[in-house]
């Protein structure tokens, strides 16, 4: 079961995050999305757990749990949702109305 833990601290690192969810089951993969241009940690992660029950488990069981005297978020991951590519998102354009 893919996992979402949001509210993440960014001083938080994978290490610390696979030995919180190891205490309830065992963790296929760990990782922290961090930012395309500078690195920095984006303040959420992914958490693979080996089996479904294992991850209801740390559902159940880690939500609310403090990493670094924050409250984390715990929950089933969804599929990821396709966003159309068209030049609107790509940062062109940008003004308002325009009376010529």
């Amino acid at each position: 079961m893919n996992l979402f833990i949001g509210n993440l601290d960014y001083r938080a690192g994978e290490d610390q995050l696979r030995a919180l969810f190891e205490q309830v089951g065992n963790v296929t993969s760990v990782k922290i999305v961090t930012d395309r241009e500078t690195g920095r940690a984006r303040g959420f992660a992914f958490v693979e757990m080996a089996d479904d029950a294992a991850g209801q488990k740390a559902v159940d069981g880690l939500n609310g749990a403090m990493i670094n005297d924050r409250p984390i978020s715990v929950k089933e991951a969804r599929p990821r949702e396709e966003r159309p590519r068209n030049n609107f998102n790509r940062g062109f354009g940008g003004g308002g109305r325009r009376d010529y």
